[in-house]
C-alpha cells in the first residue's frame, strides 16, 4: 500500500512550493472517518484513497486535486457531509469531491437510471471543473486493478461501464495511458477467454520480438545519428483490446495483424520531426493512405504526432509515430498537460477551446430525461474517430465518422439544420445521406419551410442532430395528437348530448388532468390522441352516471393498476389489459431481455428491446412500461450468428449443439465468405434470455467456431 509520505515526496519534486499542508489534512480527515471500514480484498479502505491520491501524482496535479482524491468516498461512505468539508477545506474541495460523489442515497426505479443519473452529475459537474473527472477517472483506475475482489456479476458489469464510458472519455480528454490500462483491464473480465489466448500468443514470440525491437531502434540511431539529429526511439507493444478489436473488425488472425509492434520517435523540435519522416520515407517504402499528419492537424484533445506505416526490412509493415518531447508528455497525460490551477490560475484559450464540447455536452443532455437515451448519447458524444470538414468560409467543423450533411447543418446552428433542404459537398449537389470525409468543402441549402424528417435519425452521428430531431418530431406528434385527441373527445362527448367546452372551463378541470397524472388540459387531450387514454375515461371523470358500466373497470394513466397480461405474449402492460401485443422484428426481445413498448394507432403496444436502434426513433411521447410475466411458457424467435473456418461436419456440429440444448432451429442460411470463412446465419426458438445465453455457450465450443453473436436485424 502506497503511503502518504510517497505521495507528498511525488508533489514535492514536481511543485516544491506546493501547500502540503491541505494535503496532510485530507489524510488525517479520510484516515479518521474510514478508520474501521475494510475493502473486499481485507486491506484497510484507507489504502483505496491513497491510491488514487498517488495516481493523481503521477499525473503532476495541483494540491486541491490530490487532497479531493484522499476525500473523494467521505461523503459516501462515511457520516462526513458536503458542508463539513466546505468549512475544514475551502469551496473548491467541496465542490470536486461531491461531483466524484454517486447518487447512491438517492431513491431511483432502475440501476440503469441510477447510473445515467450518476454520469449525468458528474458530467455537470465536469463542466464545471476538469478535475471531478480526473478524480473519478484516478478512482476507476484503481477500482479495475482490484476488481477481481468482486462478484463475477459485478466484475462484468463494471467492466462494461468502464469499457462503454470511462476509457473513451480518457481518450477524448487524451490520457491514453489511461484509456489503454482502462480497455485492457475490462478485457479481461468482458473476453477473459480471448484475452488469455492473445496473451499465451504474445508470450510465445515475445524474445523474437525483442530482437526485432532493438534491430529496428539500432537502424533508426544509425539514420539520425548520421543526419546530425538527436533524438529518443521507442519500441511499444500493441495493446491487448486493440488487437483482439482489429481481429473482430477485420477478420484477422493474430499472426495476420501487422502492428503489433511500433515504434515512437521522439525529437526537439517540429521541424526535426518533418526531417525524421522524409528519413524514414527514404530508408523504408511508406504505405499510400496510411500517413497522418497530426502536427498539422491536430486531434481536438490537442494530441499531436506524424503516423506512417512503411514496408520494413522483412517486407512487413511497421507503424512509426514521430513527434516532440512536448507532444510526447500531452499524448501521455493529455487535459493533465496543459490544465493549470497552480496559484488560482485558469485555462488558456487553446485548451479551452479543445474541450469546449465538454460544455457541448452538458448543453446537449440537459433535456433527455430518458436514462436509456441518455447513456446512448454520451457513448456517442465519445466516439473517438473524427472527420474534419470545412465550411464555405474555410472554417473547421469536427464531427464523427460517419456524419453526414445534416450532422454539419445542426452543428452550424440549429436553424440551419431545422430548415436544410440539400447540401453541396465540393460544389457538387449529394444526397443528405451522404457520408462526409475529411478535408470536404459543405454548403447547406436551407429553406423558410424546410423542416426535419423521420428518417434523418438513420443518417445522422451527433447528438446534437439527434436531440433537435427527436424535439422536432416530438412537438409536431404532440400537436397533430392534441387536435386528434380534442377531436375525439368532442365526438364522445356530443354523442352523449355533451359539451367539450363545458369540460374545459369546468372548476374540476384541474383535479381531472391532475388524477390522471398530467400537469394541464392539452396534455390530458394530447394523451387522447395518442392512444394512452379513451374520451370515455376523461368523461367518467366529469359525468359519471353518462358512461357505460363497463368503463368503470377501464384503469386511468395514474392509478397504479395492476399490470395485466396477454397470456399469449409473456408480456405485463402497465394499467392496460385484454390489448393487442406484437414484437418488435428488428430486434426479437426474448423474457429477461430490458424490454420498453411503444403504442401505435390502431395496432396495440409494439415491444422493443430496450436498446433497440429503432425503438430509439420513435416518439418518447408513446412509450409505456411493459415487463415479462414470470410465468411465461413460451418459446420466442431469436436470430444467430455463427462465423468459423469451414470444414467438414461443420454445420452439422452446430445444428447439434443447439438440439442438445432443447432449442429448435426454425431457419438456417450459410455462406462462405472469400477467407474460406463459414457464416451460418441461424432462426432459433427459446425459452428467454438464460436459455439462448446457454445455446451461445454451446455454440462457442464447436470445434472451429470464432464468433457466436445475437443479430438485432
Amino acid at each position: 500500500m502506497i503511503r502518504i509520505q510517497d505521495i507528498i515526496d511525488k508533489v514535492m519534486d514536481y511543485n516544491p512550493e506546493a501547500d502540503l499542508d491541505l494535503i496532510e489534512r485530507a489524510y488525517i480527515f479520510s484516515a479518521r472517518v474510514h478508520d474501521g471500514q475494510v475493502r473486499l480484498s481485507g486491506e484497510p479502505y484507507l489504502s483505496h484513497p491513497l491510491e488514487v491520491a498517488g495516481i493523481l501524482a503521477d499525473m503532476h496535479l495541483d494540491v486541491t486535486s490530490i487532497g479531493a482524491g484522499l476525500l473523494h468516498d467521505v461523503v459516501e461512505d462515511t457520516h462526513a457531509t458536503p458542508e463539513q468539508l466546505e468549512d475544514m477545506f475551502g469551496k473548491d474541495m467541496s465542490n470536486i469531491v461531491s461531483g466524484v460523489t454517486k447518487l447512491s442515497k438517492l431513491s431511483f426505479r432502475t440501476s440503469q437510471e441510477r447510473q445515467a443519473e450518476s454520469i449525468r452529475k458528474m458530467i455537470l459537474a465536469m463542466a464545471d471543473d476538469i478535475r471531478v473527472i480526473l478524480i473519478k477517472l484516478a478512482d476507476r483506475v484503481h477500482n479495475m486493478r482490484t476488481l477481481e475482489f468482486q462478484r463475477e456479476d459485478k466484475q462484468v458489469r463494471i467492466a462494461q461501464e468502464t469499457l462503454d464510458i470511462y476509457a473513451p472519455l480518457a481518450g477524448r480528454l487524451g490520457i491514453y495511458w489511461i484509456k489503454q490500462e482502462l480497455e485492457d483491464r475490462s478485457s479481461m473480465y468482458l473476453y477473459a477467454e480471448q484475452y488469455h489466448e492473445i496473451e499465451e500468443l504474445q508470450e510465445q514470440k515475445r524474445d523474437d520480438r525483442d530482437r526485432y525491437v532493438e534491430k529496428i531502434k539500432g537502424i533508426l540511431e544509425n539514420k539520425l545519428k548520421e543526419s546530425g539529429l538527436k533524438g529518443q526511439i521507442l519500441g511499444r507493444y500493441k495493446s491487448f483490446y486493440s488487437i483482439y478489436i482489429k481481429m473482430l473488425q477485420q477478420n484477422l488472425a493474430f499472426e495476420e495483424i501487422y502492428d503489433i509492434i511500433a515504434f515512437r520517435v521522439i525529437l526537439d523540435t517540429v521541424p526535426q520531426c518533418y526531417e525524421a519522416l522524409g528519413l524514414i520515407h527514404n530508408i523504408w517504402k511508406p504505405i499510400a493512405k496510411k500517413f497522418k499528419d497530426y502536427i498539422g492537424n491536430p486531434k481536438p484533445n490537442m494530441y499531436q504526432s506524424l503516423h506512417t506505416t512503411v514496408i520494413g526490412p522483412f517486407g512487413e509493415r511497421m507503424e512509426i509515430q514521430i513527434r516532440t518531447h512536448e507532444m510526447d508528455a500531452v499524448a501521455k497525460s493529455g487535459i493533465a498537460a496543459h490544465w493549470s490551477y497552480k496559484e488560482g490560475k485558469e485555462a488558456d484559450e487553446k485548451t479551452r477551446k479543445a474541450f469546449a464540447w465538454i460544455q457541448d455536452m452538458v448543453e446537449h443532455q440537459k433535456n433527455v430525461r430518458d436514462p436509456e437515451e441518455f447513456l446512448e448519447n454520451v457513448r456517442i458524444e465519445l466516439f473517438p474517430d473524427e472527420v474534419y470538414v470545412f465550411t464555405p468560409a474555410g472554417d473547421v467543423k469536427a464531427l464523427p465518422r460517419g456524419a453526414t450533411p445534416i450532422d454539419f447543418a445542426f452543428a452550424i446552428h440549429s436553424e440551419v439544420g431545422t430548415r436544410c433542404t440539400g447540401a453541396k459537398v465540393n460544389g457538387r449537389m449529394v444526397p443528405l445521406r451522404t457520408e462526409l470525409r475529411t478535408g470536404d468543402s459543405v454548403e447547406i441549402l436551407t429553406q423558410k419551410k424546410g423542416h426535419p424528417s423521420k428518417d434523418w435519425l438513420l443518417h445522422v452521428k451527433t447528438v446534437k442532430a439527434r436531440t433537435r430531431i427527436r424535439q422536432w418530431i416530438k412537438t409536431e406528434e404532440r400537436e397533430r395528437s392534441l387536435a386528434l385527441g380534442r377531436e375525439m373527445c368532442e365526438k364522445t362527448f356530443r354523442r352523449h348530448r355533451l359539451a367539450l367546452s363545458s369540460m374545459l372551463n369546468s372548476p374540476d378541470l384541474e383535479k381531472v388532468y391532475t388524477d390522471f397524472g398530467y400537469r394541464d388540459a392539452d396534455s390530458l387531450l394530447a394523451a387522447v390522441g395518442y392512444g394512452k387514454l379513451t374520451p370515455l375515461q376523461i368523461m367518467r371523470k366529469f359525468s359519471p352516471q353518462q358512461a357505460p358500466e363497463e368503463e368503470n373497470k377501464l384503469p386511468t394513466h395514474a392509478d397504479a393498476a395492476p399490470k395485466k397480461k396477454k397470456d399469449d405474449t409473456g408480456i405485463l402492460v402497465k394499467g392496460m389489459d385484454d390489448i393487442l401485443i406484437r414484437f418488435g422484428k428488428c430486434c426479437n426481445p426474448v423474457p429477461g431481455d430490458p424490454v420498453v413498448g411503444y403504442i401505435t394507432r390502431g395496432h396495440g403496444v409494439t415491444v422493443h428491446l430496450a436498446r433497440c436502434v429503432n425503438a430509439m426513433q420513435l416518439d418518447p411521447e408513446r412509450a409505456i412500461e411493459v415487463e415479462w410475466a414470470e410465468d411465461s411458457n413460451q418459446s420466442y424467435p431469436v436470430r444467430l450468428y455463427v462465423r468459423g473456418n469451414d470444414r467438414v461436419g461443420f454445420l452439422a456440429d452446430i445444428t447439434a449443439a443447439v438440439s442438445q440444448c432443447g432449442s429448435n432451429i426454425t431457419s438456417i442460411n450459410t455462406r462462405l465468405g472469400e477467407d474460406q470463412q463459414a457464416n451460418v446465419y441461424l432462426g432459433v426458438q427459446v425459452a428467454g434470455k438464460d436459455r439462448l445465453d446457454v445455446v451461445m455457450s454451446n455454440i462457442r465450443k464447436v470445434n472451429s467456431v470464432t464468433l457466436v453473436k445475437r443479430m438485432s436485424r
